[in-house]
């Protein structure tokens, strides 16, 4: 992988680390599945002004479909349940469960075809799934249903952006980054627009939710996704989702300065043992460069 490669997987990770202490703040204002409505509509929008700018042409109809596939996927139900997480775990945990995705994009990429199930990798799946389960018993949060099932969401919600990557980058490969990911949010506001709706009585709307919610939409759903389609593009889907080894680095950091959320060395084993699978399940190393072939 090349310097800019990895510089731009480090600043993508810094501003999805930050989107999680942001999700603490807007989701309990404005609900889950209202916040990912905001998000969608507000990435959809912003990308679809780009387009017009910048000229460029949105896939033929025939493409929606399996477009359709990758907003699922790496859109609405991420978004969804790390919002329903939001409503319970620290930003901190949220960031370290989403360090699985490589794990599911591996697993996934084994189903597809698209590379082999080695014995080390099964190895590092066992020590991820490990990893997170010794993180919600050991870090400064009560081990209750909630955050069980909360734990659970994060987890699912990885499993879906591993498995999307694949999809996402099948999808550039076939399309323009800009246009791929505008048609993206469009589905994906279409989809939540019904949740949206009815989200909107029990909102509790605020400066800081309304800030949160805004930054969330306009940045890390429209702009950075959009960056990682266009990187995604030069460098394998899973050097690009090793981006998520990072992230939960961003996450603490950004959750204890900014929420004041506790960073206890009862986080460490898990965090550890979560990242060092990931990096044994893809073989990633940015010291070495490009991850070896299955």
């Amino acid at each position: 992988m090349k310097t800019r490669h990895f510089a731009q997987l480090i600043a993508l990770s810094a501003l999805w680390g930050a989107s999680f202490p942001l999700i603490r703040i807007a989701s309990p204002a404005l609900g889950p599945f209202g916040l990912a409505g905001i998000r969608c509509v507000l990435a959809a929008a912003v990308l679809g002004l780009l387009m017009r700018l910048l000229r460029h042409a949105w896939p033929a109809r025939a493409a929606w479909k399996r477009l359709a596939l990758v907003a699922l996927l790496t859109v609405v139900c991420p978004f969804v349940l790390f919002n329903l997480a939001g409503l319970v775990l620290p930003a901190g945990y949220s960031a370290v469960l989403n360090a699985t995705t490589p794990l599911f994009g591996v697993l996934g990429a084994a189903a597809l075809g698209e590379e082999r199930l080695t014995g080390r990798r099964l190895t590092g799946c066992a020590l991820g799934f490990a990893g997170v389960a010794l993180l919600v018993q050991l870090g400064p949060v009560a081990v209750t249903t909630p955050v069980v099932l909360a734990a659970l969401a994060c987890t699912t919600a990885a499993a879906a952006y591993g498995v999307g990557a694949i999809l996402m980058k099948r999808a550039t490969m076939a399309h323009e980054p800009l246009p791929a990911s505008a048609t993206v949010h469009v589905v994906a506001a279409v989809l939540l627009l019904l949740p949206l709706g009815a989200s909107v009585p029990a909102m509790q709307v605020s400066p800081g939710a309304l800030v949160a919610a805004g930054t969330l939409g306009v940045i890390t759903s429209g702009f950075v996704y959009w960056i990682s389609m266009r990187l995604m593009r030069v460098i394998p889907a899973s050097a690009a989702t090793s981006a998520a080894f990072m992230i939960p680095l961003f996450g603490v950091t950004w959750g204890g300065l900014f929420l004041g959320e506790p960073v206890t060395l009862g986080m460490l084993p898990g965090c550890l043992l979560v990242l060092a699978a990931t990096a044994l399940i893809t073989g990633f190393n940015p010291f070495r460069g490009t991850p070896p072939e299955p």
